[in-house]
């Protein structure tokens, strides 16, 4: 059953490359131009996942694993993990998808994610992951330490997406697409954009669906990228077969199944960064792989996947990783527009996400 740790990365992948699926332009965009239509696509996600995640609970079909929160390291490395991926130019799905479409500016931040996330985890760093998670409450879940029903969360999630949805439906233009050159399945995938809301409710539907197959194996965890990536460079190092779980296939999975997207669309292409950008890929790759592993997760192990089971630590960990990106943005991208500088810390011109 661990292959279809494979199996889930690669469909993953296409999915993230296809529907430019990145939370680092959903929280950008908020900040910046103050649209929210890749953010309510995101939490759209979210809710998909809890509706099945909490069915799946309620049956007792999966196990799901709910870390104690340590208020000191989800905030500040999740903090430190928003600065991160803004001057890297992806959260951790946009490294990897990116990663398979070309683009060795994405290769070089992964790089550096994956071995700052491994010295904080098993290496001469381990220390001060373990200061920082070292103050742990007793708090998990929000309904539980409330005494409700998940399913109250699960409401007050959908009326808040809903409304987004209208909201976002009212205010959109409607812009005239580009006449098909294929018709089918081959357009439906690889020609027409994907709207964020289809790419967001097949994410959340896999995210969900992870959590049978990784129980399978004896990981009673869902998706999650930090912790795999950071086993990869431990088991290279040190050659202990037993960091080899889902986790590692799934995190593998992620680059073909964004080439073969990519190649397909005819949107694979090798793309060298410029030295500035290069720097950034270097400084954002890092800063991600130390607050990624203080935080206890990423936009994926936290923010999509913690806050579908209403943890305090995903929780909070979004609202630190999006006010991350906020400072990030406002401090690198709007300081260097006004200075006038052509190259600006969010992506190269080439990952501009298609809306």
């Amino acid at each position: 059953m661990i292959i279809s740790g494979l199996a889930i990365g690669l469909l993953l992948g296409f999915v993230f490359q296809r529907g430019r699926f990145c939370v680092t332009g959903a929280f950008r965009d908020v900040w910046l131009s103050g649209s929210k239509r890749w953010l309510t696509a995101f939490l759209l996600a979210i809710l998909v996942q809890a509706v099945l995640v909490q069915g799946l609970l309620g049956q007792d079909l999966i196990v799901a694993k709910v870390p104690a929160i340590a208020w000191l390291g989800v905030i500040g490395g999740s903090f430190l993990f928003g600065i991160g991926i803004v001057l890297a130019g992806g959260c951790a799905t946009g490294t990897y998808y990116r990663s398979g479409e070309g683009l060795i500016g994405s290769w070089i931040a992964l790089v550096f994610y994956a071995l700052l996330a491994s010295f904080m985890k098993y290496g001469a760093l381990q220390p001060v992951t373990t200061a920082a998670l070292a103050d742990k409450t007793e708090l998990t879940t929000i309904h539980d330490s409330l005494g409700i029903s998940a399913w109250l969360l699960v409401l007050v999630l959908a009326g808040v997406v809903g409304w987004l949805v209208w909201t976002q439906r009212v205010a959109r233009q409607v812009v005239a697409r580009p006449a098909a050159r294929r018709s089918g399945l081959a357009h439906l995938l690889l020609e027409r954009p994907w709207s964020p809301y289809a790419s967001a409710i097949l994410v959340g539907v896999i995210a969900a669906a992870a959590y049978p197959l990784s129980n399978a194996t004896g990981r009673n965890s869902g998706l999650g990228i930090t912790t795999p990536s950071a086993n990869i460079v431990n088991f290279l190092a040190t050659g202990d077969a037993s960091r080899i779980d889902w986790g590692v296939l799934f995190v593998l999975g992620l680059i073909p199944g964004s080439y073969i997207a990519a190649k397909l669309a005819g949107e694979f292409r090798l793309r060298a960064p410029d030295a500035p950008t290069a720097i950034r890929a270097i400084a954002g790759g890092s800063l991600m792989g130390v607050g990624a592993a203080i935080a206890g997760g990423c936009t994926i192990g936290n923010a999509l996947v913690q806050t579908a089971l209403f943890s305090y630590q995903g929780w909070t960990a979004f609202l630190f990783t999006f006010l991350g990106v906020g400072f990030a943005a406002r401090f690198f991208v709007q300081t260097h527009r006004r200075a006038g500088a052509q190259a600006v810390p969010v992506a190269p011109s080439d990952l501009v996400r298609a809306n």
